[in-house]
C-alpha cells in the first residue's frame, strides 16, 4: 500500500511513517517543515530508514502540489495543521488557510485522483467547544463531570460548538471530511483526538503540554501554568493512536464515513499540573518552580473522551497507562536532551 502523510515530519506523522516503513509500505511524507522539531524528526527518519520513504517539501495550501502528491496513493493520513489555539487567536487567517483550506485541498486532491483513497483526518476534541451546559464540579486536585451520564466521557453525539478560530478551522475540516464520504463516496474517517503524547514530540508552551512540561523540567526552562492547573484531560500515548488508525484501515468498509473520539478515556485522565507536576517532580527528584497565568480562550475545565464507539467498532483499546507513558516520555527527553 502506498501512503501519503501530510505533516509526516511532525510528532504523530514521524511515528506513523516509521511504523508504515517497517511494515514495508511505500511512504510519501508531505511537509513544509514549519513546525518546531520537524527538521529533527526528518533527520531521524533519514538516519533510521535512508531511502525508505519519499520526502516532498511542500505546503498543504498548495492545491496543485497536493494533487500531484495524491495522484497514485491508496491512503492519505491528513495530519498537517496549525495546532495552537493561542496562535489561531493571534493570526486567524493563517489558521483558516492551513486547517480549513488545507483540508479542503487534501479532499479535492483525493477526489481528483479517481482512485478513492482512504482519507484519515486528525481532528480535535475542541470541536465540542466549552461545553458550558455540562455540569462540572471542582475537587481539590481537579475537575470532574457532575452528571453520572458523563461517567464514560463525552460521546461523538455531543453537539458541535466551535470555540476559537482553531476550533472553527479544525471543525470545518472535520465536517468537510465527513461530508465527502456522504456526497462523493470517499472512504474518509474523522478522529476527534484528545491529548496525544509520546516520543518525537517537540512540545511548546502553546501546544503539547505533557511534552512541553517534561522538556522544560529536564532543561531547566520556566514553566507557566495557565489557569489553575486543575484542568483534566484524558491522555493517549501515540502508539495507541496509531493502532486506532490502522484498525480503521483494516475495517474501512465499516469505518468509512464515521467519526471516532480517540483519547485515553476515563482510565487515563490527568490533571494538567496537580497530577502531572508531582509525577515529573518524582522523576526529576526535585521540586519544580512554576508561575501562573490567566486562563486561555476555549480552555475546557475538563474533557474526557467517551471511547466506547472506537472500542466496539474498531476492536481498539488504549494499552499505555498514563504513569508508564509519562515515564517513557521523560526517559526519551533525558536521552535526547541535546535536541531541545
Amino acid at each position: 500500500m502506498k501512503a501519503l502523510i501530510t505533516g509526516g515530519a511532525g510528532f504523530i506523522g514521524s511515528n506513523l511513517a516509521q511504523r508504515l516503513i517497517r511494515q514495508g509500505q511505500q511512504v510519501v511524507i508531505y511537509d513544509n517543515l514549519s513546525r518546531q522539531g520537524a527538521d529533527k524528526n526528518l533527520a531521524w527518519l533519514q538516519a533510521e530508514h535512508g531511502a525508505g520513504f519519499t520526502m516532498l517539501l511542500a505546503d498543504i495550501r498548495d492545491a496543485e502540489a497536493l494533487r500531484r502528491a495524491a495522484a497514485d496513493v491508496e491512503i492519505i493520513y491528513h495530519l498537517a495543521s496549525q495546532v495552537a489555539v493561542t496562535s489561531s487567536v493571534q493570526d486567524p487567517r493563517h489558521d483558516f488557510e492551513v486547517n480549513a483550506l488545507g483540508t479542503f485541498n487534501v479532499l479535492e486532491a483525493a477526489r481528483a485522483s479517481g482512485r478513492r483513497p482512504i482519507v484519515l483526518y486528525s481532528s480535535t476534541n475542541k470541536v465540542y467547544g466549552g461545553m458550558e451546559d455540562v455540569g462540572v464540579v471542582e475537587h481539590e486536585r481537579g475537575y470532574a463531570y457532575r452528571d453520572q451520564a458523563q461517567r464514560y466521557g463525552i460521546p461523538e453525539t455531543y453537539p458541535l460548538d466551535f470555540h476559537s478560530p482553531y476550533g472553527c478551522s479544525k471543525g470545518a475540516g472535520d465536517q468537510y471530511v465527513r461530508d465527502y464520504a456522504r456526497i462523493y463516496g470517499l472512504p474518509t474517517v474523522v478522529f476527534r483526538q484528545s491529548c496525544i503524547y509520546g516520543t518525537r514530540q517537540f512540545g511548546v508552551e502553546d501546544q503539547g503540554w505533557i511534552a512541553w512540561f517534561t522538556i522544560a523540567a529536564v532543561t531547566g526552562r520556566p514553566i507557566t501554568i495557565y489557569g489553575d492547573g486543575k484542568q483534566v484531560r484524558d491522555v493517549l500515548w501515540v502508539d495507541d493512536l496509531l493502532d486506532a488508525y490502522q484498525k480503521s484501515v483494516d475495517r474501512i468498509d465499516h469505518a468509512a464515513g464515521q467519526v471516532y473520539n480517540l483519547g485515553g478515556g476515563p482510565d487515563n485522565i490527568l490533571a494538567v499540573w496537580t497530577d502531572l507536576g508531582p509525577m515529573l517532580e518524582a522523576l526529576m527528584g526535585r521540586k519544580l518552580d512554576i508561575t501562573h497565568g490567566d486562563w486561555r480562550p476555549g480552555d475546557q475545565r475538563i474533557f474526557v473522551a467517551d471511547i466506547r464507539k472506537a472500542e466496539q467498532e474498531l476492536g481498539w483499546h488504549p494499552q499505555m497507562s498514563r504513569q508508564e507513558g509519562v515515564r517513557r516520555l521523560h526517559e526519551w527527553v533525558v536521552a535526547n536532551r541535546g535536541l531541545f
